[in-house]
């Protein structure tokens, strides 16, 4: 299968960080609560594809974020769907708008705490890279390979 190049950014508002469960399109993703992010378009950057996913899924506009940068880079593995080179992102949301109420048409957008964020319904991997997000790295590589939804092997690069 070929790699996809996605984006993903974590979007921290205080101790808070915003999360879109997904709504149900007969994926693998259905009922996760997943990062900000999506498929980079032909001709599309890493920054500027996950400006434009920002947009699109929660309203946020680029003056309404804080610090975003890219922090990582994850290559995913799975038996069941093509694999994803994801370039991961972080940012503080400064607006006033609650965009939980925002209409994304991909799932719901909710705020958890990050001290909640390992106990949500995830992708066992998504665990590797909040530790490096949140406890231990500044940049960090990752490779996450999975069997269906089975983590099997979880390589720091």
């Amino acid at each position: 299968m070929s790699s996809v190049p996605t984006t993903l950014c974590y979007i921290r508002r205080g101790k808070d960080i915003l999360f879109i469960i997904k709504a149900s399109k007969g994926n693998m993703n259905d009922g996760l609560w997943l990062g900000i992010g999506g498929h980079i378009e032909k001709g599309e950057s890493p920054e500027e594809c996950i400006i434009r996913e920002i947009g699109e899924e929660t309203g946020i506009e680029p003056a309404e974020l804080s610090g975003l940068r890219q922090r990582g880079i994850v290559y995913f593995e799975n038996d069941r769907c093509d694999d994803e080179t994801m370039y991961v992102f972080e940012a503080e949301y400064t607006g006033s708008k609650d965009v939980t109420s925002y209409p994304c048409d991909e799932g719901e957008l909710r705020w958890a705490d990050v001290k909640d964020v390992y106990g949500l319904p995830i992708w066992e991997g998504d665990k590797e890279i909040f530790k490096c997000l949140f406890e231990s790295c500044e940049n960090f590589t990752l490779k996450l390979i999975y069997e269906g939804y089975d983590l099997v092997k979880t390589v720091r690069l």
